[in-house]
């Protein structure tokens, strides 16, 4: 028989386990994510009788395991009516031709594919950094500003810049006013950031599905995208992920559509959605590893793993990476096509419905009153790419803007 594994190696591996169960939730809900499990884990410490470590891999799981979840949601609710696909989220664009279950499998692929390649890359890149960053938080507004600037002139047309401008500006306007706001509301670990972006990203989506017809039928799971085009969006996107995860404010959404015109690839819609999945996990890995080299938390479950002060014990974090990125593919393979399948049976206004109480209901929880008029005024400037034609990433103006802006 296999030796027992100690009580010193089984105690954080539980938490992992437990960590990996919260962001399985956390990713299945609109609205929620792993950054406000891990801020109540922090909240309750004290009366947890754990660890720091043993507390920091289960927030550390559970944000990892968000970064696989969260596009089951995102690809099951706001498909619109397939007269408009052409004008939806790529994502969406996929459900609506029935290839959902096959959207499901190049998140997959591009979130499993950044975890294999961000972690060795991250080792020397994490060294370099060491030296440069103090150049880099020195001059940090000027890159700020020139991510910017890049990502309106990535647009296809005048128009769309212009559009473009016009959603960054008003969501630097939005941020600069609401993130300095300090709200309570009747959860003990709240914050602005949630009513926000449950706004600006969640409320418009869903109110424009309202005369969608949900869910069509959907065909067999076969990625129709070629290994070469899957292994450049994979790596795009991990790319994307290094640089988000030693640069605050710049989400992997921003960085993923940026390093996208670079590929030039025959499949926009599904390198997209590779891309951008690769990009959003890559960000959490390299985002440890500056936590630890560098002591910058770069998400709300660093800022949570910082308050109890987890120690710096790599070896330790980067398995429970390991073990989330395999709860998390598996968690999509198994719940994407059920939740496709419940949510294709669903009345679609019922269902909408429900997720927009849902959201006004947790913009309350976690910033009471304030939170309400914060999640009232971003879905008003959230609908704003979609109405102008440009994309809605420019809406991260909303945290890039600010700093960008030295407020």
């Amino acid at each position: 028989m296999p030796p027992a594994l100690p009580e010193a190696t089984l105690l954080p591996l539980s938490y992992a386990l437990a960590g990996c169960a919260l962001g399985t939730a956390s990713g299945l809900l609109p609205g929620l994510h792993a950054n406000n499990f891990a801020l109540l884990l922090a909240a309750a410490a004290p009366a947890l009788d754990a660890s720091p470590l043993a507390l920091g891999c289960a927030m550390l799981a559970a944000g990892l395991v968000h970064t696989f979840l969260d596009v089951v949601p995102a690809l099951a609710l706001g498909v619109p009516d397939a007269a408009m696909a052409a004008s939806a989220l790529p994502g969406h664009r996929l459900v609506v031709e029935g290839r959902g279950r096959e959207a499901m499998r190049l998140s997959v692929v591009g979130s499993g594919l950044s975890v294999v390649l961000a972690v060795p890359v991250a080792v020397p890149l994490t060294a370099a950094m060491e030296i440069a960053y103090p150049t880099l938080r020195a001059w940090l507004p000027l890159v700020i500003l020139g991510v910017v600037l890049a990502l309106v002139w990535t647009e296809a047309t005048w128009r769309a810049r212009a559009a473009g401008v016009v959603s960054l500006v008003l969501a630097t306007g939005l941020g600069s006013v609401a993130l300095d706001a300090t709200p309570t509301g009747p959860l003990p670990a709240g914050g602005i950031l949630a009513p926000l972006f449950a706004g600006l990203f969640g409320a418009p989506i869903l109110v424009d599905a309202l005369d969608g017809g949900g869910v069509p039928p959907q065909a067999d799971a076969r990625i129709a995208l070629d290994p070469r085009g899957t292994g450049a969006a994979a790596l795009a996107g991990t790319g994307a992920g290094a640089a988000v995860g030693y640069l605050p404010g710049v989400s992997a959404g921003v960085a993923s559509t940026l390093a996208l015109p670079v590929l030039g690839g025959d499949d926009p819609a599904r390198e997209y959605l590779v891309a951008t999945s690769g990009a959003n996990t890559a960000t959490a890995v390299f985002a440890l590893f500056a936590f630890t080299a560098l002591g910058t938390p770069r998400s709300g479950v660093l800022v949570a793993m910082a308050d109890v002060d987890v120690p710096a014990a790599l070896p330790t974090l980067l398995v429970v990476v390991g073990v989330a990125a395999a709860v998390g593919t598996l968690g999509v393979l198994f719940l994407g096509d059920v939740t496709l399948r419940i949510v294709g049976r669903v009345d679609q206004h019922a269902l909408v419905a429900c997720v927009l109480a849902g959201l006004v209901a947790l913009s309350w929880g976690f910033a009471g009153g304030t939170g309400l008029l914060a999640f009232g005024v971003a879905t008003v400037v959230g609908f704003v790419p979609t109405r102008l034609g440009c994309r809605r990433v420019h809406l991260m103006g909303v945290l890039v803007g600010p700093l960008a802006l030295g407020i």
